[in-house]
């Protein structure tokens, strides 16, 4: 499933957050293949963290996340955000710039991510935004399908509101595992018929992380916690179904020592292995 936008990345990654800067002012561990940031994070900042930035750069490939660019919104985008965005990105090279496909501020921002009604206007309305932003940044932009609580307004699956976007957009997806096991608890889907239901090729990286259980019906995507056993199956499947994808862990609060976090990393390479021995035994036993 290698394309153009994710060639430079493979193997597996790692969110970098600020409080890692201590632990990865060496060589980079050898099992972090590339690094994820936030640029909001990191644009405009000096001394230490600005240097570990350059040194994780020039170490492994890096790709960005965003978190405020409002793409559900029907507030003017920030343009003057997106230019410094786009000297940030063209600075380190980023082959990857992903966002998240909601909304997150009218007049302001609400600092979460909300959900975008899932009908027929919504598509069209982030689809013009999207372009509107790819012209500015001179690439392509990758979307993330999001966990939310309340789906108001809904005229169509979630499922079939993101192929919709990524349809009659053009964009590459950033599948996160953990949102859609989180969102199958909490809507009471089948997160297999939606993993079947994505668009192979549009697919450059996954993401995974935890999640806090509140109710045995409502989980909340907190990335604070270790990888459920559910979310590694669903992993599982997702390399079976569309082959090994670049994976990324996230993990925003809660963060444990460097060499706890590797463990996970090492988790993730183990399922990429495994799920590649299953693909070579399957293809000889067809032979």
């Amino acid at each position: 499933m290698m394309s153009a936008e994710n060639s430079a990345i493979s193997g597996v990654g790692l969110g970098l957050r600020r409080p890692m800067a201590e632990a990865l002012s060496g060589a980079i561990p050898g099992a972090i293949n590339f690094m994820e940031v936030a640029p909001e994070n990191w644009m405009g900042i000096g001394g230490k963290l600005a240097q570990t930035l350059e040194h994780v750069a020039a170490e492994v490939p890096l790709i960005c996340h965003g978190l405020s660019l409002n793409l559900g919104g029907y507030h003017p985008l920030d343009r003057d955000f997106l230019l410094q965005l786009r000297t940030f990105l063209d600075r380190f090279q980023v082959p990857i710039y992903s966002e998240h496909l909601s909304y997150c501020g009218d007049h302001g921002h609400l600092y979460d991510l909300m959900p975008v009604p899932f009908t027929a206007e919504a598509v069209e309305q982030l689809v013009a935004r999207i372009h509107q932003v790819e012209d500015i940044l001179e690439r392509p932009l990758v979307l993330e399908n999001i966990s939310y609580y309340a789906a108001p307004g809904r005229e169509m699956s979630e499922a079939e509101f993101v192929s919709a976007v990524l349809e009659e957009s053009g964009c590459g997806l950033l599948l996160d595992i953990n949102n859609i096991y989180v969102n199958s608890i909490n809507h009471g889907y089948s997160a297999s018929d939606y993993l079947q239901a994505m668009p192979a090729d549009r697919i450059r990286y996954l993401h995974v992380a935890g999640h806090y259980q509140e109710a045995p019906d409502l989980l909340i995507d907190t990335h604070g916690a270790d990888i459920e056993d559910p979310v590694w199956a669903l992993l599982t499947e997702a390399y079976h179904q569309f082959g090994v994808i670049p994976t990324l862990l996230e993990r925003d609060f809660n963060l444990p020592p460097m060499e706890l976090l590797l463990k996970e990393v090492e988790q993730i390479h183990h399922h990429q292995q495994d799920a590649n021995n299953h693909a070579k035994s399957k293809h000889n036993h067809a032979a």
